[in-house]
């Protein structure tokens, strides 16, 4: 006789179902078995359980670094000519490695003298905030991002110094296909020494400012902003090597200029240009990087341009800086004039030296110890800015790209000089592909 184990042959309050599905008992067809309910509910949970964690993986804030896998490297000594084309804008860090940012990331890489982009010495990425603005002060890279947090990375690993919260910048990224606004000219993010010495970072936005310690992100100071006082469609401002935050204002009366210290934040001066019976306009001049640590302004106001010191407590006319294109390197302020250029003393107006071209030359920007011009016949030409004699000189161009192009951004710093080249006629309103001279659109050079 054959033995089950370990299954009924009827179950409590049934009978036995025999192979055709009777109950064999009551004589009763029996119904398909059915997972309980509790069942069903737990496995719906579970499912909405699981496609929350996807999700959340996918949209959660996050942040990735991937820091230096090598040593940082040794400034380079570059012979001048074309290095090469980029995709992207490059901010020379430290005179050692080439910092780009794109919508959500920050990333470096080197050699200086690379014909393109290599992989990333180093990168830092956030999600889903975008970079807002981007800096540096030697080894240490400050970036701004959408959602208002600063946080500064240190340029030899790539990993992060410090964090803190800032005023919410009014725009993500608005760098196009190179970057270049985010990383050269980055609006309300600006660097400076207080009067006891201390580097100073201030951010701005549309309703407060703050004053952070570079070194540590500490905030120092912060104060309101009355958005009805700002000026309109104007960069925030910039900041001056005497240690203010230079912005336009306009309320209480006509427009005029304020001064703040970048120390505590606390108002210096409020000061108007001699012919400010309009909207004012406010133009950095000679400074270490974008609108940072500024030498000289240029102020428009009802038609008419000035040049200022800013070196001091308040500003000092400073008429060679008058035309519209000069520049200032250290002393010396170098202006077109003619065909050519004429250098003068910035303090005394005394003329220094000139330069003859051909008239079709363009100054396009300035660095300590040089002038750097495109040529009518697309070269670049580097002169000494206390002599006037020439660095070098050769062609702007690389490969067989076309020669007809018209500079956009530009950037110099420790030697080498980035230059976004845009299609002509320039049509700010075109795609990136009309926009742009080429899919390498960025060309560097070392002078």
């Amino acid at each position: 006789m054959q033995r089950r184990t370990g299954v009924s042959e009827r179950s409590e309050g049934t009978g036995w179902r025999g192979p055709g599905g009777h109950d064999e008992e009551h004589g009763e067809t029996a119904s398909p078995r059915r997972p309980p309910r509790a069942l069903a509910a737990a496995v719906a949970v579970l499912v909405l359980v699981a496609s929350a964690v996807i999700v959340h993986r996918v949209l959660a804030p996050a942040e990735v670094v991937t820091p230096a896998r090598a040593g940082y490297p040794a400034p380079l000594t570059v012979q001048p000519g074309v290095i090469g084309t980029l995709n992207a804008a490059p901010l020379i860090v430290d005179g050692r490695l080439r910092v780009y940012a794109t919508t959500r990331q920050i990333r470096a890489d080197q050699p200086l003298d690379a014909a393109t982009r290599r992989t990333p010495y180093w990168s830092f990425r956030r999600w889903p905030a975008e970079v807002a603005g981007l800096m540096a002060d030697g080894a240490t890279v400050v970036t701004r991002w959408s959602d208002g947090q600063l946080v500064a990375l240190d340029a030899r690993t790539g990993l992060v110094r410090w964090r803190a919260g800032g005023p919410r910048p009014e725009h993500g990224y608005l760098g196009r296909r190179t970057g270049g606004a985010t990383v050269f000219t980055p609006d309300g993010l600006y660097l400076a020494e207080s009067r006891g010495g201390t580097s100073v970072l201030v951010v701005t936005g549309s309703t407060e400012r703050r004053g952070l310690d570079l070194a540590s992100g500490r905030e120092l100071w912060r104060a309101d902003v009355d958005p009805a006082c700002r000026a309109v469609d104007q960069a925030e401002g910039l900041t001056t090597t005497a240690g203010q935050l230079v912005v336009v204002d306009n309320c209480a009366g006509a427009p005029a200029v304020g001064l703040y210290d970048v120390g505590t934040g606390a108002p210096t001066t409020r000061w108007q240009p001699d012919a400010a019976t309009a909207a004012i306009e406010v133009a950095p001049v000679g400074c270490a990087a974008g609108r940072s640590r500024c030498t000289a302004i240029r102020t428009i106001s009802g038609g008419v341009t000035r040049g200022w010191l800013v070196n001091g407590p308040t500003p000092v006319p400073a008429p060679a800086l008058d035309a519209p294109e000069s520049v200032l390197v250290g002393e010396v302020a170098v202006a077109p004039q003619g065909t050519g250029l004429v250098a003068r003393s910035v303090r005394t107006g005394a003329e220094l030296w000139r330069w003859t071209g051909t008239g079709a030359d363009r100054i396009l920007a300035a660095q300590p110890g040089r002038v750097h011009l495109r040529t009518g016949a697309g070269e670049l030409l580097t002169l000494d800015s206390e002599t006037g004699r020439e660095r070098s000189r050769f062609p702007l161009t690389y490969g067989r790209d076309s020669t007809t192009w018209s500079p956009g951004l530009v950037h110099a710093a420790s030697g080498f000089v980035a230059v976004e080249r845009l299609t002509e006629p320039v049509d700010p309103t075109a795609a990136d592909s009309r926009y742009y001279l080429a899919a390498q659109p960025v060309i560097l050079a070392a002078t």
